[in-house]
């Protein structure tokens, strides 16, 4: 597949070709989903709390006599059956993560850039670099198109550009090490600048 490399300003300077190997892949819905779920099962914080019938705030006195009340037996009154009592195997903070093999992640993220292909959704850009103003980027992006953008740098961002895309809603900038399958495929347009291709290439291969 050759794309047209594009300016930040639209225009373009020249063409390149894309690795079949990494974009020309017939994505597979069952592995994207694999990842993704890794993915957000890994950022979840886990600090889900409830209080066990040991922590709530009651007495551990018995509320009344065994026998001869006509009622069930009761404990005290922090018992999970009384209102305000406490939670009977309630959540507790842990950690969702699972294992995924390093090789079936890596297949992830090609899926996720052969799906980006495959729609038509790759942009390459000659670098994405910016003296730091977001008004003169936001006018740049919206003559480009780009509403909901990921742009893909090389091994490191532009400390002006990232500086001037951080108050642009739907725009958001990765250093190639940070490509993920999540941030890809939840963008409408994947950006990818020519050292961030070069970086992709290197690391996938």
């Amino acid at each position: 597949m050759k794309l047209d490399v594009i300016r930040l300003d639209g225009d373009k300077v020249g063409d390149i070709e894309l690795d079949a190997a990494l974009f020309g892949l017939e994505p597979r819905a069952d592995i994207l989903h694999r990842v993704v779920r890794w993915q957000r099962a890994r950022a979840q914080a886990g600090t889900h709390k409830v209080k066990t019938r040991s922590e709530v705030s009651y007495s551990t006195r018995k509320i009344y006599r065994q026998k001869g009340t006509g009622g069930a037996r009761h404990g005290a009154r922090s018992a999970p059956i009384f209102r305000s009592g406490g939670v009977y195997a309630g959540p507790t903070p842990r950690s969702h993560a699972h294992d995924l093999p390093k090789k079936f992640r890596r297949l992830g993220l090609l899926h996720a850039l052969s799906a980006k292909a495959k729609a038509g959704e790759i942009v390459v850009i000659e670098a994405a670099e910016s003296d730091g103003k977001t008004g003169a980027l936001a006018k740049q992006v919206a003559k480009l198109g780009w509403k909901r953008a990921l742009i893909i740098d090389g091994t490191e961002v532009h400390e002006g550009f990232a500086r001037a895309a951080r108050n642009i809603e739907g725009l958001d900038i990765l250093p190639s090490a940070g490509a993920n399958v999540y941030d890809i495929l939840r963008r409408d347009t994947l950006v990818l600048t020519k050292a961030g291709l070069e970086a992709l290439e290197a690391r996938l291969k």
